[in-house]
């Protein structure tokens, strides 16, 4: 042991006594007393199928920990799930809930003295605000993926997501789709627990979660309750309780070099763009000056998608996971990896990397034959932009790279939607929806469902969007500018943009700018306010809203609430 356990208090005092009053209520014994006290970080919930099945692998969890020296207590977060939460106040509280998750855990391991951490990881928010804990607090922690739901078959035997009932969607209005058949579609999409398949934001995390040195070496992405997830679940008690005893903290592990290692990865799997805003926050929770946005911008000259799982491509997940996963996809990287990064297990990168299998070259390819030869995840800026925005490109398929066209403007994505399916949108134009950033909503307001109404009105690649809102992981089609920052409900360019201005997107350069005269800018801005909802008077949102700071900085809680009136 690297030194005294924080969770044993002075034996004999008031505290003391009163926590072993408790703890001997549980069944815990004076022995127990000295042992370990391991956090069992579960964001259980019986809402989504993508937790439906932690409290099963919280017990073995438990029972791991208990095997192997320590004493595990399962506590209890707020379960954030994207397609049932942002039915409310425009999808204000999903991204909100990751900052909830960090919360949450630091209120029960600071305050309980908790010695370490295993957290089990499943939809899309549960892993990076896990992870931002780990970095805010500071104590041993391994992430432990839950892994990634089934999928059926039509009965034409095609097979069938939750990611073609999004799309799917998107197309009822315009006829195209039935909802008769939307409803088959949607019976058959899910055939078990775990988080959506594909490379989408859930999956992405998990991998991201690995590539920093957070999860078990070769454990992501993982078919959920499959035999592969349950061996990591049995080893996950050793590896935490050796990283106790080591003093084995995230902040030796989120290093520089852990940073570029998974934004690497990210682009060699075309992941999620919300991976960029997420590790962000999580290098501004471990105190890290890492700017992950100009990352991003640095390793787009050399990192190409080495994978085309959906949306990206045309592969499975299961595919990708049968061909290495991601420790196959850091070994296919090659001399860009960082090796001597330290891993939760105590290990490096390379001497893992150095034993790894790429089953299947095809699925996962080298660093010489890439899928495109250029970035997946895209952080550009401009005029526009002037803090940033991205824009994910498929793997596989060639999109153009320029775009210039008048400016069509929403304040909010239903507004968007209504005036598509009027026909207001037209070839050329370039769709401004702006008033759901962090602020604006507050919260972050979703744009995917706008996306699929361009594609369901028959528009994806002769229309542009630009939006300050979020975008669902599995969201890879058309021109799409997201999470602009400054957003609209700040001073900035976003909140200027008028019907008709014209806007340029190069995505070569790297830039999005709006093409107005500076004098004309300077004129609306003493006349023109940010785009924002009506503020919350009361409750979780106006708490949000008065601390987040900005989109590229992660949107975390660190800035100064401004003072109630």
């Amino acid at each position: 042991m690297t030194g005294e356990l924080r969770s044993n208090l002075p034996v004999g005092s008031p505290r003391w006594a009163t926590r072993r009053t408790q703890w001997r209520a549980l069944g815990l014994d004076d022995e127990d007393m000295t042992k370990p006290k391991i956090a069992i970080v579960n964001s259980s919930s019986k809402l989504a199928p993508c937790f439906s099945h932690l409290d099963q692998i919280a017990d073995k969890v438990k029972e791991s920990i208990d095997a192997a020296g320590g004493v595990g207590f399962e506590i209890r977060t707020v379960a954030p799930t994207d397609f049932i939460m942002s039915a409310g106040r425009g999808g204000g509280y999903v991204l909100s809930s990751r900052d909830l998750i960090s919360n949450d855990v630091e209120a029960v391991v600071e305050g309980a003295q908790l010695d370490g951490m295993v957290c089990l990881a499943s939809c899309d928010k549960t892993t990076p605000g896990q992870l931002m804990a780990a970095a805010r607090t500071n104590i041993p922690t391994l992430v432990v993926s839950c892994g990634y739901q089934s999928c059926g078959t039509l009965e034409d035997g095609q097979p069938v997501d939750i990611e073609e009932v999004f799309i799917q969607a998107g197309h009822v209005a315009s006829g195209s789709v039935t909802v008769e058949s939307l409803c088959d579609m949607s019976d058959r999409a899910i055939t078990g627990p775990g988080v959506c398949s594909g490379m989408g934001t859930a999956n992405s995390m998990h991998i991201v979660a690995e590539a920093l040195g957070m999860a078990i070496p070769g454990s992501t992405p993982v078919r959920a309750n499959s035999p592969r997830m349950w061996a990591a679940i049995a080893a996950s008690g050793r590896v935490i309780v050796d990283a106790i005893v080591e003093g084995r903290r995230p902040r030796d592990i989120l290093t520089a070099g852990a940073f570029e290692n998974a934004v690497m990865t990210v682009l060699a799997v075309s992941g999620s763009i919300n991976t960029v805003k997420h590790l962000q926050a999580i290098a501004r929770e471990a105190d890290s000056d890492v700017d992950v946005y100009a990352l991003f911008e640095r390793y787009a000259e050399s990192v190409r998608p080495l994978s085309a799982v959906r949306p990206n491509g045309e592969e499975s997940i299961e595919r990708f996971e049968d061909a290495g996963g991601a420790l196959a996809v850091l070994k296919q990287l090659g001399d860009l990896v960082h090796g001597d990064q330290v891993t939760v297990t105590g290990e490096t990168v390379a001497e893992r990397v150095a034993a790894a299998i790429v089953k299947d070259e095809e699925i996962i390819r080298p660093a010489t034959r890439p899928h495109g030869d250029h970035a997946s995840v895209v952080v550009i800026r401009g005029s526009l932009a002037p803090a940033s925005a991205i824009v994910k490109l498929s793997a596989t398929e060639r999109r153009p790279r320029t775009f210039r066209g008048p400016a069509r403007v929403y304040s909010d994505a239903a507004s968007a939607i209504a005036g598509i399916e009027r026909g207001e949108l037209q070839p050329g134009d370039v769709l401004v929806l702006r008033g759901l950033g962090p602020i604006g909503t507050p919260g972050m307001g979703m744009g995917s469902q706008t996306v699929f109404a361009v594609d369901g009105a028959g528009l994806t690649g002769q229309v542009a969007i630009v939006t300050d809102g979020q975008l669902s992981g599995l969201v890879n089609k058309g021109i799409v500018v997201g999470e602009v920052s400054p957003e609209g409900a700040l001073d900035g360019p976003l909140a200027l943009v008028a019907d008709g201005d014209l806007i340029e997107i190069d995505l070569s350069r790297r830039r999005v700018d709006l093409l107005v005269a500076d004098e004309e800018l300077a004129r609306r801005s003493r006349t023109v306010g940010p785009d924002q909802a009506a503020p919350p008077t009361s409750g979780w949102l106006d708490v949000y809203a008065r601390s987040v700071e900005p989109l590229h900085q992660g949107a975390t809680l660190r800035r100064a609430p401004e003072p109630l009136i």
